[in-house]
């Protein structure tokens, strides 16, 4: 079994330092552009082969962050990190947008791809189009149980890595547009506000989206057994001291020693830490906040733990090495060493001395040459072949030393360059799909009681939860007309539930329906084998043409593109499939695991109406529960009845009904037909604004 890998946050040039010395087994950072943690203080373009380099030297792997998705106008600058990091010789790419995957595996293959948390991956289906789609390891969704973590191991050949330490955001990464629809500062793209820990309440709760950290190092040992690749520590915007001291309690964790979770609590948490997704309690317990006690504690830790990392005595020596001392009369003393990563450098020096009184002994050369002190090295051998009666100064055999290491230092520190082919950077024509003269309707439903004929007759597709669908054709009053119009909607989430799933989707088949919508990696690898018509969701982030021709290859038929992009970014997209957008909703602001009405008020006050927390402001956001899921909706909908021919240029638009029912249902639609304005309070959403 090998040994689990520790990853370090690398916010900062002082945090990098603070991993290395702790022991770290890798680092993940960032530089200035590009990258999901875009308020830290990073690193730039300029310094990254240096960082690397001094990275490469002391035993650490780097990955660099690329975890956003990208706009249009931001391809170039792509192209240009790209081969900045192909000349740095970085250890792995971590990436969001599919379209950034698709674009490296062209320009730049050698490069090693890590799929982000931010691809919300969670189920083995996912894991496996990760395989097709050419990445090396899957970054969990922090939510897995350890039941599901095993499974995904079990099911693929991918390096696995889960968090282990850090805040834990109350949406599934990836899936929450909270800060971008309340200021357009989109997570997706690192400039996340957190407004998840404002107040939002519940009967149980004040604060009913903020969560406690998440703390699993206690638990390290058992993800190493199960098979699990790397460990991550969350925290690129916490300060050095914190990832001194998280590294060093999973250094401790894992080989045996007390860990110091005091001290780690007192550095950071939000009331203390949980670890109820991974052994899947979910309970009221894992809601906390940063609150005064938890601010002052950190005061009387952080100069104990700052000497983790600034004491020479108690860095970490990664690097083990062998030394082969020779010295023979009539020759120049020599000195190799070689390390563990196979790397070998030879130096001489003076020849040795006729001893007078005291021959250099083998105890007393290797007195010298033990003497690494300040320097990543662990000297873990060393032979020594001395001819008798010979001699040479201590100061002789302390330089062979120092010059074997400084050479070590060159070699191991030496750029390995990847391959960069500047002609992938134009993406392969793909032939344009024709743009209808009006966009096509489409409806996305949340219960088959907001159907009626009324509505489906105006509609292209009409898409409704695979339960509901079913639901719907054991009724026995589908009319004929109606099927082929129908689309199943697969849950975007679904960390459990998939033979359910897929026995349904067969009836569903037999039934006659054609089309399948999905939202998430898993749910498309599920539905492919089906034979379904596959749309693709909003949930699928795609914001850039790049992403736009992933999707095409994975065969889509048709994208619905993000939610935070604007109407006018949309319509400038390369467009090999139909391309639409949500044009009327109440928009999905979170998809949450643990909902904080379940854990307030219960299932039963949700289904009597209690399903909505309140906000500072006392609007309600509705919840809405399946699979296992719950999804928190904006207060206001969307609404652009009344400016629909801004919408021409898509091939189609969607109208997402969650709360209303039937009736309301048609009054929106005829909202659309005759271009009423709304009355009442609505939104844009951002399809007038552009995400920062």
């Amino acid at each position: 079994m090998s040994r689990i890998e520790i990853l370090a946050p690398a916010g900062s040039p002082e945090s990098l330092r603070a991993a290395a010395a702790c022991g770290a087994d890798a680092v993940y950072l960032g530089i200035d552009v590009l990258n999901a943690r875009r308020n830290a203080a990073n690193f730039t373009r300029e310094t990254l082969a240096e960082t690397v380099r001094y990275c490469h030297i002391r035993g650490l792997k780097v990955y660099l962050t690329l975890n956003i998705l990208l706009l249009e106008q931001e391809l170039p600058t792509l192209a240009e990190v790209a081969r900045t990091a192909c000349e740095a010789g970085v250890d792995a790419a971590i990436v969001q947008d599919l379209g950034v995957a698709a674009f490296l595996r062209r320009c730049c293959p050698g490069l090693r791809l890590n799929a982000s948390t931010q691809m919300a991956v969670h189920n083995p289906e996912g894991a496996r189009r990760l395989e097709q789609l050419g990445f090396s390891r899957v970054v969990l969704a922090r939510e897995c149980s350890q039941q599901e973590i095993e499974k995904i191991v079990r099911a693929t050949p991918l390096e696995v890595e889960v968090f282990i330490h850090g805040a834990l955001c109350m949406c599934v990464s990836g899936q929450c547009y909270l800060s971008s629809v309340l200021g357009q500062r989109s997570g997706n793209r690192g400039l996340c506000a957190q407004p998840c820990r404002l107040g939002f309440e519940t009967r149980a709760s004040s604060h009913a989206l903020s969560l406690k950290d998440m703390s699993l190092i206690s638990r390290i040992g058992e993800l190493q057994a199960m098979g699990v690749h790397s460990v991550k520590i969350e925290g690129r915007m916490k300060r050095p001291e914190y990832v001194a001291a998280a590294v060093t309690a999973c250094r401790d964790a894992l080989e045996g020693r007390p860990v110091d979770l005091e001290g780690l609590q007192s550095v950071f948490s939000r009331s203390g830490f949980t670890d109820d997704y991974y052994t899947g309690e979910r309970t009221l317990d894992m809601f906390g906040i940063r609150g005064k006690e938890d601010v002052t504690a950190a005061a009387g830790v952080l100069g104990r733990l700052e000497n983790l990392y600034t004491d020479p005595r108690k860095q970490v020596q990664k690097v083990g090495i062998a030394f082969d001392f020779t010295m023979q009369a009539g020759e120049s003393s020599a000195l190799s060493v070689s390390d563990c990563d196979g790397n070998t450098v030879r130096v001489e020096g003076e020849p040795p001395q006729a001893a007078l009184n005291k021959p250099t002994s083998p105890e007393r050369a290797e007195a010298s040459l033990s003497k690494t002190g300040g320097t990543p090295y662990r000297v873990e051998r060393i032979a020594c072949s001395i001819g008798s009666g010979l001699m040479l100064p201590a100061a002789a055999v302390n330089a062979l030393r120092r010059e074997a290491l400084s050479r070590l230092d060159e070699l191991r520190g030496r750029a390995r360059m990847i391959p960069f082919d500047p002609s992938g950077i134009r993406t392969p024509p793909l032939p344009e799909a024709p743009i209808p003269d009006t966009p096509v309707l489409r409806l996305r439903l949340n219960r088959k009681e907001q159907l009626s004929e009324p509505l489906w007759r105006k509609a292209g597709l009409v898409t409704l939860p695979v339960p509901e669908l079913v639901a719907l054709f054991r009724t026995g009053q589908v009319p004929e007309e109606l099927v082929d119009r129908l689309c199943a909607g697969l849950p975007h989430i679904l960390f459990e539930g998939q033979d359910t799933l897929c026995s349904q989707l067969v009836e569903l088949r037999e039934y006659g329906v054609g089309h399948a919508g999905v939202g998430n990696l898993g749910s498309l690898e599920i539905a492919s084998g089906y034979g379904f018509t596959l749309h693709g969701e909003a949930f699928f982030n795609a914001t850039n043409s790049e992403a736009v021709a992933a999707f095409a290859r994975m065969g889509l038929a048709d994208l619905e593109l993000s939610f935070e992009l604007s109407l006018d970014a949309a319509k400038r997209l390369r467009h090999p499939v139909p391309l639409g957008l949500t044009a009327y909703g109440r928009l999905p602001l979170m998809t949450v695991r643990n909902c904080p009405v379940r854990v307030s008020a219960g299932c039963r006050r949700c289904g009597e109406g209690e399903n909505y927390i309140t906000d500072r402001k006392g609007n309600r956001l509705y919840t809405s529960c399946a699979y296992g899921m719950t999804e928190l909706y904006n207060p206001v909908p969307l609404y652009m009845g009344d400016r629909m021919d801004e919408l021409r240029g898509l091939g189609f638009y969607t109208l997402r009904f969650t709360t209303e029912d039937a009736a309301e249902c048609l009054r929106v639609l005829e909202g659309y037909r005759t271009g009423a304005a709304y009355t009442g309070k609505f939104t844009r959403g951002l399809l007038y604004k552009t995400i920062l």
